[in-house]
């Protein structure tokens, strides 16, 4: 089952609040990877999210490191695998949802397109077959 990792990211120099979050999904040959304003918290609203450029795996491994290029200071809250529920395009036209099962962050992460990046959303809805 491939992993997923959620890294408190601070100190990036174009993050103007000064902390966000990075949700990696194991693939492969790389993470891919979304920025989110937030944790999100299960039957909460949805957070902002931006899709970035996929990560090397070795964060999947990394519970704490400075990020190369000056660009701040990344350590892990929370870590654990998924299933992925659909679709399996990396399109960034489709939304997709995975079912996250780890200690501190558990249920279906929903990533939707907006009209002005991505959100996420979790549930503890019921998934058929978990």
């Amino acid at each position: 089952m491939p992993r997923f990792v959620l890294l408190e990211h601070t100190g990036h120099p174009e993050d103007p609040t000064g902390r966000h979050f990075d949700l990696l999904l194991e693939e492969p040959a790389a993470c891919q990877t979304w920025r989110l304003a937030e944790i999100p918290v299960a039957g909460g609203l949805a957070v902002a999210a931006e899709r970035l450029p996929p990560h090397r795996l070795a964060w999947l491994d990394t519970e704490a490191a400075e990020v190369s290029g000056g660009r701040g200071f990344a350590r892990r809250v929370a870590s654990g695998h998924y299933d992925m529920l659909g679709p399996t395009s990396a399109d960034e036209v489709l939304a997709m949802s995975v079912r996250l099962t780890g200690q501190t962050l558990t249920g279906r992460l929903r990533l939707s397109p907006t009209a002005t990046g991505w959100a996420a959303a979790l549930s503890t809805e019921a998934v058929a077959g978990g």
